[in-house]
């Protein structure tokens, strides 16, 4: 069950993201109380029509309080679509600081929050939770204050006419309250499980679309699709349950209320025999209840949206109470040390989560200011896991890893990340021009770089083809380029603005060897001073290097040259055995 303290602190934690609609955020309540108030005055006027204008046949006095109710029904309309505008406007507003600042958070964490909370699930919270808050806020401006006010109201003016029969309010008032409560205790725990299975839900269809040539190649979607039907039916069940259960707010609320119109019928109409009431005044205490009725009806529409709100704020809640394990608050611009290597790893350990086996342990090498390093090993070696330290995905957890002779933790991101252009395994690229996309580094880029770059690259040459060369339009994914012209793209993107570090992670696994050799050849000759590193499992790529690191099992097995590595590194030999030549091997013998 739900505490009411836990629940308002989830609520007024989003609620700080109405802080620039405090007007519309007032006078959507305060109309909506001001149409309450002509609302409550319609039986006081009704009873008048009665036990005035219709006991005494007064025609004019009966059109006159017609008018009057007809009059209370305008200006209560104008109330309720004034309160209308004004909430509608506060909660798109609220919907939109509250998606802005969640994206900037989400964007704040490092991989391994991202990892630990999953991308789907966060994909979730940014719409459908947000949107179910900004809703629930919405209802909550408008019903909050009107449907307490209506029946409290009612409440008041009953007591106006009779204390007696007002007892009856009083005894259904702790009824209903109990059993909104109730159900709002039931239902918080369904509505948490159906975000929960929205978030698997998600999960599959981002795996299904993204796989969806693996799958149809191994004509696998009956499978899927069965799998996708067992999640949506479980969804669909809670769906149901959640909704039965809300459901039964109306009938309980219908029964109990009718309940007390019959008794104030009943013992209403002993009053009106003995002339202690009159029969306006007890049609007037029955309008009353019926608008406690249908305020309370509202009331369940509110707590039922309340609910929903309430669970998808504490989702949210818990996204914004991650904190990033990568922070730069504090730090100031950094001067590289002259006399220090480019990039320096100092007795490193690295492990994903805290407790797991270490990915990495006791990395230790220097890599100089213009030196190409080559880095190659088994799969999971930890190859990619190690060059991910130099900009800062990662913290170690062990050691220090140095860039320019300052420890990464000192730099701000920005300027440390300035420094660096990055490849990485999979080829990303945006939607948009090839402009675009080759100024994420260097939003001020001139075409005469990005072609520099292109160039560098070994992808001028497809990209002049294109009928619209720089403003050609990619795809999503670059879905409309073959595999090695998107890695060429995002080789001469991360060349864009001369990084002083570049970061190739196994980025030419879909070039042919040619086309291979050409683009290492370019980078050596065209990179004057620029550090680079390149992970593979060709020692092709990597073979003229300057300095090549063996990696196995998250250890260094060996530093050094081709024929140095060959002849004592055994994990090294192997490798170069089982992709070269009996031919080429016998080279690395000499």
């Amino acid at each position: 069950m739900i505490n009411a303290d836990v629940w308002a602190l989830y609520m007024l934690k989003l609620f700080r993201y109405l802080k620039n609609y405090k007007k519309e955020s007032i006078i959507g309540p305060l109309f909506k109380l001001i149409e309450a108030c002509f609302e409550l005055a319609v039986p006081i006027v009704m009873a008048d029509i009665i036990d005035i204008g219709i006991k005494n046949s007064d025609k004019p006095y009966i059109y006159r309080m017609g008018a009057v109710l007809v009059l209370l029904g305008f200006l209560g309309l104008a109330c309720s679509l004034t309160a209308q505008f004004f909430a509608a406007k506060a909660s798109l507003g609220f919907g939109t600081a509250l998606r802005t600042d969640l994206f900037k958070h989400i964007n704040s964490l490092s991989y391994a929050e991202i990892d630990s909370v999953g991308s789907h699930t966060l994909v979730t919270r940014m719409t459908a939770d947000i949107n179910t808050a900004q809703q629930g806020v919405n209802i909550l401006l408008r019903l909050f204050l009107r449907s307490p006010f209506i029946v409290i109201g009612s409440v008041i003016m009953a007591f106006t006419i009779t204390v007696k029969l007002t007892l009856i309010f009083l005894i259904i008032a702790p009824c209903l309250a109990y059993v909104i409560y109730k159900i709002m205790n039931i239902t918080i725990p369904q509505y948490k499980g159906i975000q929960k299975r929205l978030d698997k839900t998600n999960l599959m269809t981002s795996e299904a679309l993204t796989g969806a040539r693996v799958i149809r190649a191994f004509s696998r979607q009956p499978d899927e699709e069965k799998s996708f039907a067992e999640n949506t039916e479980e969804l669909k069940r809670q769906q149901i349950i959640a909704g039965r259960i809300s459901a039964l707010m109306n009938p309980l609320t219908y029964v109990i209320v009718n309940f007390a119109i019959m008794a104030i019928i009943w013992f209403g109409g002993q009053n009106v025999y003995t002339g202690f009431l009159s029969q306006g005044e007890v049609i007037a205490l029955i309008n009353y209840m019926n608008q406690i009725l249908l305020a309370l009806l509202a009331m369940a529409i509110l707590v039922t949206n309340i609910t929903k709100m309430q669970a998808s704020a504490s989702r949210i809640n818990d996204v914004f109470d991650i904190k990033t394990s990568i922070s730069d608050e504090g730090n100031t611009d950094v001067s590289n040390v002259e006399s220090a290597p480019c990039v320096e790893f100092r007795n490193c350990a690295f492990s994903y989560h805290s407790g797991e086996e270490k990915a990495l342990e006791g990395i230790s090498f220097t890599a100089a200011r213009g030196e190409t390093v080559g880095i190659i090993g088994g799969t999971g070696s930890g190859k990619t896991s190690m060059i991910n330290l130099i900009p800062r995905f990662y913290d170690v957890s062990q050691g220090e890893v140095l860039v320019d002779g300052v420890n990464v933790k000192s730099y701000p991101l920005k300027q440390l990340r300035g420094k660096i252009g990055l490849v990485p395994q999979k080829a990303v690229l945006f939607k948009g021009t090839v402009r675009d996309n080759m100024k994420w580094r260097d939003k001020n880029a001139e075409d005469e770089q990005i072609w520099n770059a292109l160039d560098i690259a070994q992808a001028k040459d497809f990209v002049e083809q294109k009928p619209d060369k720089l403003d050609e339009v990619i795809l999503q994914e670059g879905k409309n380029l073959s595999g090695g012209q998107r890695q060429r793209l995002t080789i001469a993107r991360a060349l864009v603005g001369d990084p002083e570090i570049l970061i190739l992670d196994d980025s030419a696994s879909a070039l042919d060897l040619a086309t291979d050799a050409r683009l290492r050849k370019a980078i050596a000759e065209k990179t004057d001073g620029m550090t680079v590193f390149i992970v593979s499992q060709r020692i092709s790529s990597i073979k003229n290097a300057d300095k090549i690191i063996v990696l196995d099992d998250g250890k260094i097995a060996g530093i050094g040259s081709n024929r140095e590595l060959y002849r004592n590194c055994a994990v090294y030999k192997e490798i170069c055995l089982s992709q070269l030549s009996e031919k080429e091997a016998a080279e690395n013998e000499k």
